[in-house]
């Protein structure tokens, strides 16, 4: 299929998808992040709150990385198309859709943010599974011992590297009810090269923006985050309510 046959298949099954969902009433803080299209690896954030009933943004815009290769629907609260690309593990794409998300962590002993929102200070013992044929595939595991098998040692968080030094958890293909294979480990966090370079599938910014971003959270508004191309934002916009 053409690069038009393509888009002219998405967009009718934004089109048609558009009365099937709306973003919960209970949520009332999002992130909205923009892409020129489907295959590019940069987007601008936006951070709103919902005030009165309505929408509004709080701060300036801010730009972002995403995955090498642009991004393609995730496993999020949004519905799937019926055909066409979704998020696989390993496709350096970073999924699209309407997100939940909280979990913080990080390596610093404590950080500024709200007194709900839990964060973990990561240690050499913290796992994250991103083995698909793992029942844990896309969970946090802490480890009673230092990693002392190849496994253990491929599944550790990172550690040491400044990039991973401070993430908040983006709630594609969660579990309990993660797919295997369909993608896992999923982030915002900082970026690498002042965002010279792509990711594997995170979202990434500034460290600055991203410890304001954190401070801003407050878990009893459900936080949401919202990534889609242009295209697609303004075509779903009014019938998901989005910001």
């Amino acid at each position: 299929m053409g690069r038009i046959q393509t888009f002219l298949a998405a967009l009718l099954w934004t089109l048609a998808a558009a009365g099937a969902f709306e973003l919960p009433a209970a949520s009332t803080q999002c992130v909205v992040g923009l892409a020129d299209a489907w295959d590019s690896s940069r987007a601008t954030l936006s951070f709103y709150e919902k005030r009165g009933g309505a929408w509004q943004r709080i701060g300036s815009a801010w730009p972002a990385r995403l995955g090498r290769d642009g991004l393609v629907w995730g496993l999020g609260m949004h519905p799937l198309p019926a055909a066409g690309p979704t998020k696989r593990e390993g496709d350096w794409r970073a999924p699209a859709g309407v997100f939940s998300i909280g979990g913080v962590w990080g390596y610093a002993a404590d950080i500024r943010k709200h007194s709900q929102l839990p964060y973990h200070q990561v240690g050499p013992r913290d796992l994250w599974i991103e083995d698909p044929t793992s029942r844990d595939y896309n969970r946090h595991l802490l480890l009673d011992h230092d990693p002392a098998n190849a496994w253990e040692k491929k599944q550790q968080m990172k550690q040491g590297d400044p990039a991973h030094a401070l993430k908040l958890f983006i709630a594609h293909n969660a579990p309990p009810t993660a797919v295997a294979r369909a993608g896992s480990s999923i982030f915002f966090h900082i970026w690498r090269a002042d965002g010279g370079k792509p990711t594997a599938g995170c979202t990434t910014m500034a460290e600055a923006r991203l410890r304001e971003l954190i401070s801003r959270l407050d878990p009893a508004r459900k936080p949401l985050y919202v990534l889609l191309p242009k295209a697609e934002y303004a075509a779903l916009r009014a019938a998901w309510k989005l910001p």
